[in-house]
């Protein structure tokens, strides 16, 4: 552990663990993969403003995202198979982010369940939803995640139809994967994870298997989100959702001011201004870069917050500075996982953390909740 000093670590790591569907399901995006690789080079072209002779004492990274207090300005994305990445992947990460002190979000294509995750922490967690044509099970969800005591609901509205991921096709994405020649020879490298998986009954999806109508195994992905996400998604159905939720309601997925008007208007109490990590529509704009255009527009009416491309502490930096009230992190926690379990995912937040103090304290600030464009130089 002592060797690993960035989340690249982690990354190369996780590559040669965790099989290559997972691995690339992770970390790979749609069509030309242009999106996603803009989301990480666009932060490399934004300069700091160091400071000298200014009192570094006393540093804090504490702030709140949706009035929930947090110990930086980081949550946990909702990430789909994040327990095919390790076994008991969304468990492990659930506890690594309650003893960091920050929020852990469940995704709805998870393989451990929302009652496998509330039984194994003690904090609320958050959960991650997707319009789906069966309304019915929507509302059991949203009822099971009440019985959790889960504290917010977090509605994903950039996936109403699949964006075309070649890897994932080429692999024959599926959980769990299936005993093809191709699949066998590269799980026989992966002692690791296949030893974890042999330990674990959770492979399949937990919150939908056995609670969907008519579904008693679900082994393909793509072939249930096509039958199920529903493309007339309209901001009625987020009036509705929010109003069978009637707590903290999250939207993720905007990337245009209007948008981001609308996410205000309908009363949700922050919106993440993601792409689906370049996972959707290629040649879309970075999400840091659609940032500033959506702060100015609805920064005083909502919490703005932002996901996509995030790889260190200064990333972080860089979009509070840029007016974000908070982030999340997908692919950072992922590479930790699996590469190392639980105890990867605490070392992905420690990084992330230092990374994080280090350079606000170079750039003049002692208090996360007082950093801003300042800390920018205007090129």
């Amino acid at each position: 552990m002592t060797t690993i000093t960035c989340i690249e670590d982690l990354r190369r790591l996780a590559e040669k663990r965790v099989p290559r569907m997972f691995y690339d399901y992770a970390d790979s995006g749609s069509w030309t993969e242009s999106t996603y690789r803009a989301n990480e080079t666009d932060f490399q072209s934004i300069r700091l403003r160091q400071r000298v002779a200014v009192n570094m004492e006393n540093r804090s990274l504490r702030t709140s995202m949706a009035g929930q207090a947090v110990a930086m300005p980081v949550a946990l994305a909702p990430t789909g198979l994040t327990g095919m990445q390790h076994a008991d992947g969304e468990i492990l990460a659930a506890r690594a982010a309650e003893a960091f002190g920050i929020p852990f979000t469940l995704s709805t294509m998870s393989i451990c369940s929302i009652e496998d995750v509330a039984a194994h922490t003690r904090a609320p967690f958050w959960f991650q939803v997707y319009m789906m044509r069966d309304r019915d099970f929507i509302e059991r969800l949203i009822e099971r995640a009440r019985a959790a005591n889960c504290s917010a609901l977090m509605l994903t509205l950039d996936l109403q139809i699949l964006g075309q991921r070649h890897k994932d096709i080429k692999n024959g994405l599926s959980a769990p994967p299936r005993p093809t020649l191709a699949n066998l020879i590269n799980l026989a490298t992966k002692p690791r994870w296949c030893l974890g998986m042999l330990r674990t009954r959770r492979h399949g999806f937990g919150n939908i298997v056995g609670h969907a109508k008519g579904v008693g195994d679900l082994s393909s992905l793509a072939s249930w989100t096509a039958e199920q996400f529903d493309p007339a998604l309209s901001w009625a159905d987020v009036e509705w959702l929010k109003q069978r939720w009637g707590g903290t309601l999250i939207l993720k997925g905007v990337m245009d001011a209007e948008d981001a008007r609308l996410a205000a208007d309908s009363g949700a109490d922050a919106l993440v201004v993601s792409n689906h990590g370049g996972r959707q529509l290629d040649g879309a704009p970075s999400s840091i870069q659609a940032l500033p255009a959506i702060v100015e527009a609805v920064g005083e009416r909502i919490e703005v917050w932002m996901d996509g491309g995030i790889r260190s502490g200064q990333d972080v930096l860089k979009a509070v500075a840029l007016g974000a009230k908070g982030t999340l992190i997908g692919r950072p926690f992922l590479y930790g996982l699996g590469a190392l379990g639980e105890a990867g995912v605490t070392k992905c937040l420690d990084i992330i953390a230092r990374e994080l103090d280090l350079t606000m304290a170079f750039c003049g600030h002692t208090d996360i909740r007082q950093v801003d464009r300042g800390i920018l130089i205007r090129c």
